[in-house]
């Protein structure tokens, strides 16, 4: 089921008329995210052997998905980065501080999707503009739609995972110290995960 933009077939003639499928066009409207049920999270190597896994908890965003002209859906969301958790506090107050995300100056982490396009089956990437410490750059997500459903609340769903890579340093984030054997304790190359749940608005 494609939910974004599907590429035109270069064999149909210019006036040919895709077929909507139900079941998707079905799934028009505005969706919030639900954050007990959604999860936005990273992973950085540590000291060049080991990685490090981290979430941010608290999040808000939005999602519109137009099944009849799909390309037109759009994904939005805002991550507080005083809430990053890496399960050690001394760690999280560091990444807190002026030496990484500088979080009382600049408290939010944003993602604003520009196009959406589908790669085959359910799998899609969202480019839009990331923006960490007011420094904004395109950023590709690749995403997979898990599907719709009907909670046991009546609640209309639609589920979403997906990841992209980053260079940290692209957004200022350029803090490290280097290891006595070679190397540095942080690795440049983050990689961003998401698994989303968004609820339909109330027609």
């Amino acid at each position: 089921m494609g939910l974004f933009n599907r590429k035109a077939d270069t064999t149909a003639t210019a006036t040919a008329t895709l077929e909507v499928d139900p079941a998707l066009a079905a799934l028009t409207g505005d969706y919030s995210i639900d954050p007990a049920h959604s999860s936005v999270g990273f992973t950085v190597r540590h000291a060049m052997v080991t990685n490090v896994r981290g979430s941010f908890g608290d999040f808000s965003g939005s999602l519109h998905l137009n099944g009849t002209d799909p390309h037109h859906s759009t994904a939005e969301i805002d991550v507080k980065i005083d809430s990053i958790d890496t399960g050690i506090a001394d760690r999280d107050g560091h990444l807190r501080s002026g030496d990484f995300f500088e979080a009382e100056q600049y408290p939010l982490m944003t993602f604003r999707s520009t196009q959406a396009e589908q790669l085959g089956g359910d799998t899609y990437r969202i480019t839009g503009d990331l923006t960490i410490k007011d420094v904004t750059r395109p950023l590709a997500i690749d995403l997979e739609f898990n599907g719709s459903v009907t909670d046991v609340y009546g609640n209309e769903r639609v589920g979403f995972e997906g990841s992209a890579e980053i260079l940290r340093s692209d957004w200022g984030l350029t803090w490290n110290a280097a290891l006595e054997t070679g190397g540095v304790m942080v690795s440049d190359k983050v990689k961003l995960t998401f698994d989303i749940s968004a609820i339909k608005a109330a027609a």
